[in-house]
């Protein structure tokens, strides 16, 4: 579809989740007329829907914009690749399809730092509104939405044995994560539908295809926004090599990413003056916080190799356990082609000062160096393990005035001495899960970072080797009323009238694990705002006297 001169009431940046759910819910109205808009492509590549394919998916052009850290101090000096989804769906056409919300502690946290609306009992009716689960309709979970939550086809004995073993090391074993306490160990609960991934451009765009009111771009990347008046009334972005003004009648709304919706906004003039006025671009309205806050949860992945057990590596590594698991997949979408890339799933305390669990497991009948690289040759599986609330703080800038020059993003990992002693905490946790009863006909020896470092010291140094990120960038237009805080609690852009930020960048604070469902809330609540706002301005038009 090609842009036109016409103005749009509603013109959404980014078809990530956030932008995938608002399209559907804005475009209910048929009076609204509706623009999407999304820099990457169609999400057409087969690797997207095979769940095992998100191997192929990170760090390829066509799917991932392939950013990368700067050197990180906290981490010995590395720098990290840092995937973010570039095509349809965003990064729910890439990532590892776990359906988890975290805590009603996270919710209630935000709403007691000046977010009324937040509250866990406030957004659970929007978690629920959106999901289509497995099992019906529950008290914690809905069944008639479109965000498919499903049970994975799996089964890998060397997973039993570390819920087994969790459990005897006093991680109990629970069925559901989803409850509002995720505290214990099960098997993760994944968006797929009979085996294959359910990202956010199946469940929320292609339903809605026919919306004549409703336009989506693709190839479109927005550079920045214009103002009249002093309100975002446009969206500057090339279309067919052609720069155009893609004019807003009502609101533009950035569901960019943690990433893309600061650096966008910089680019317009919003931000830091330091940073505006370094590279020449202007103050049109200064928010400090624009691309500060940023929060990561930071995996570190233990590596034991094992004996009397298989796992991925040996199957990867024979020509009849490739032929086995695609005939598998071919039959009934099930076995090692529909495994989400973590099976199992575990919240722990890192240590009794805790009040709730701090960690989070993701466990894998599997090991490999890094991304992108083969699995081992040996047969091993991986306990990463994360600290779900670090303190740690970082930043995302742009470097120039050109959309084309990527991010500086400096995540700051372990900058903060708590998070590097949940850090040291959280291996030895692992250490005593793996020599638990359960586990030890398996006879696993740890691999990574290796049993010889034992002291206080050496644990963190190794935190620093070993850690990489989980794909959870949060927080850089913060929500709230602070001197840092980005958007109001209805997710306007402070000072800046028809300007919204709606998607994970909004976080005060970063959830208690994975956070592409709660995007989806977040857009769920942002969308019955919208509609609300809307509304009012109608109606105080009509009040006007002539």
């Amino acid at each position: 579809m090609q842009a036109t001169s016409v103005v749009y009431d509603y013109v959404i940046v980014g078809a990530g989740p956030a932008g995938c759910l608002l399209a559907n819910r804005l475009s209910e109205n048929p009076e609204h007329r509706v623009l999407l808009l999304e820099a990457g492509g169609q999400d057409n590549y087969p690797w997207i829907h095979i769940p095992v394919g998100y191997l192929y998916c990170i760090g390829n052009p066509r799917t991932d914009w392939c950013f990368k850290t700067e050197a990180e101090p906290g981490l010995n000096g590395r720098a990290l690749n840092y995937p973010r989804g570039k095509v349809l769906g965003g990064s729910s056409s890439i990532n590892g399809m776990i359906y988890m919300r975290g805590q009603s502690s996270d919710y209630d946290g935000w709403a007691a730092q000046g977010n009324p609306g937040w509250s866990w009992n406030e957004v659970l009716p929007h978690f629920k509104r959106s999901e289509n689960h497995y099992a019906g309709d529950s008290e914690f979970h809905g069944a008639k939405g479109e965000w498919r939550v499903e049970q994975q086809r799996l089964s890998w004995g060397i997973l039993d044995a570390f819920r087994q073993a969790a459990a005897q090391t006093g991680i109990a074993s629970i069925d559901d994560f989803n409850s509002g306490d995720n505290e214990g160990c099960s098997y993760f609960q994944v968006n797929q539908k009979r085996g294959v991934r359910w990202n956010a451009s199946k469940a929320f765009l292609r339903p809605i295809a026919q919306r004549k009111n409703l336009t989506v771009l693709t190839g479109v990347e927005a550079s920045r926004i214009e103002f009249d008046n002093g309100r975002a009334s446009a969206v500057v972005a090339r279309v067919e090599q052609k720069e155009q003004l893609l004019r807003a009648r009502r609101e533009i709304i950035l569901c960019c990413g943690s990433v893309g919706s600061p650096t966008l906004l910089q680019r317009s003039g919003i931000g830091p003056r330091p940073l505006l006025e370094k590279l020449g671009i202007g103050v049109r309205h200064e928010l400090p916080g624009v691309g500060g806050n940023l929060q990561d949860h930071l995996q570190l992945r233990l590596i034991y190799k094992i004996s009397n057990g298989q796992t991925l590596n040996q199957m990867v590594g024979s020509l009849w356990g490739k032929m086995n698991m695609g005939l598998r997949y071919a039959i009934n979408r099930s076995g090692p082609l529909a495994m989400a890339p973590s099976q199992l799933g575990a919240f722990a305390r890192s240590g009794p000062e805790q009040r709730s669990a701090n960690l989070e497991y993701h466990v894998q009948p599997l090991s490999l160096e890094r991304f992108g690289e083969p699995l081992h040759a040996f047969s091993a599986f991986t306990a990463s393990v994360c600290d779900v609330r670090p303190k740690s703080r970082g930043t995302v800038q742009i470097r120039s005035a050109q959309v084309e020059d990527a991010p500086l993003i400096r995540p700051n990992y372990l900058s903060h001495d708590t998070d590097l002693k949940v850090a040291a905490d959280a291996i030895r946790l692992t250490r005593r899960i793996v020599a638990a009863p359960a586990l030890a006909a398996f006879e696993p020896v740890e691999y990574l970072p290796g049993a010889s470092l034992q002291s206080e010291e050496q644990l963190r140094e190794a935190a620093g080797s070993i850690g990489t990120t989980i794909f959870h960038p949060v927080g850089t237009c913060k929500m709230g009323q602070d001197r840092d805080a980005v958007v109001d609690e209805r997710l306007r852009v402070h000072g800046v009238a028809g300007l919204r930020v709606v998607d994970a960048s909004i976080m005060p604070t970063i959830t208690s694990g994975n956070t592409c469902s709660p995007t989806l809330m977040i857009a769920e609540k942002a969308a019955q705002m919208i509609i609300a706002d809307a509304r009012v301005a109608v109606a105080s038009l009509v009040r006007e006297p002539a």
